[in-house]
């Protein structure tokens, strides 16, 4: 039944019928997160870095209706040059936009379901998704939260988007039984900066103490995914005074201008790309990369414990 609506490449299918590791990648980084032509660029550059990190990557959206593991360069390319035209599916989308044969980006949840669909289990991503500043009135609570506390995958970022309220998503990853993992660090990274403030669950310092953890959890049945902060590198880190004040410019304006739901992250981090003359991006596009080094090697670890 599934197959009549998941796609799977022919270069994802062959690698995990030879139980090789495979890297799930979203796609509304290319449609909303950067403007055309970097985020097509930056696309081609994760999958590429991936590669050459022992594993194969598996970019993931909706295409005329079809669920995509694993994308061809000229879809990427369709991706980005039509961007914004592209919605951006969550859980929710998913139902109609399949129903329809219409196309999606794909976020952390709708990435991490189509991943588990296809049978794969690492994924690397700039930033999650959680609760936005003010949530205590707005309810506005990001579905990459939930998803992570069902769908078992790991989702490799670098912290949750600074956008939000760090502490309030923390709170709710615990009340999830979410195991929340520092790479290298006990502090919770924010996205753009390397410290939060915040501490994390447990820092583990090797792809085979993540890839260990993680295949602990799914043998124990206790389901649900497993989130790792992966800290920007030190020399892409923006000051946090600069970043910190360009947020919070960027968060009134998008009260005053009424912007809310899955609008306002996009409508963010564009305008945080102005303040910041672009630097904001150039830390995006590392952290990715970051990102996607990290989450290769851990499932190199993974598939070697999973076929022992």
């Amino acid at each position: 039944m599934l197959n009549n609506y998941l796609d799977i490449s022919p270069e994802v299918r062959a690698a995990l019928d030879a139980g090789k590791p495979v890297v799930a990648l979203e796609s509304t980084i290319i449609s909303h997160g950067m403007p055309y032509p970097q985020n097509v660029e930056t696309a081609l550059n994760v999958e590429q870095l991936v590669r050459d990190s022992g594993a194969v990557p598996a970019t993931i959206a909706i295409i005329k209706g079809r669920l995509k593991a694993g994308l061809s360069k000229e879809e990427i390319d369709y991706l980005g040059k039509t961007g914004h035209g592209v919605p951006k599916a969550s859980r929710r989308d998913l139902p109609v936009l399949v129903a329809q044969g219409r196309d999606g980006a794909c976020t952390v949840t709708t990435t991490m379901i189509i991943a588990s669909l296809a049978g794969i289990s690492v994924f690397a991503t700039g930033g999650i998704g959680g609760v936005h500043r003010g949530a205590e009135t707005t309810m506005d609570i990001s579905a990459d939260l939930e998803e992570l506390a069902h769908t078992p995958v790991m989702v490799i970022c670098a912290g949750a988007k600074s956008i939000l309220d760090l502490g309030l998503t923390l709170e709710y990853l615990e009340t999830h039984g979410v195991p929340v993992i520092g790479y290298g660090t006990k502090e919770l990274p924010a996205f753009y900066t390397r410290k939060s403030g915040f501490g994390v669950d447990y820092r583990l310092d090797t792809p085979e103490e993540l890839a260990k953890a993680f295949h602990v959890q799914q043998q124990l049945g206790l389901g649900g995914g497993m989130l790792v902060t992966n800290p920007i590198p030190e020399e892409y880190s923006m000051d946090p005074a600069v970043i910190n004040g360009a947020i919070a410019r960027a968060v009134e304006e998008a009260k005053q201008q009424g912007i809310h739901g899955k609008e306002t992250t996009p409508f963010l981090l564009a305008k945080i790309k102005d303040l910041t003359g672009g630097d904001s991006l150039d830390s995006n596009i590392q952290l990715v990369y970051n990102n996607a080094r990290l989450a290769a090697k851990t499932a190199v670890a993974l598939r070697a414990l999973e076929n022992v």
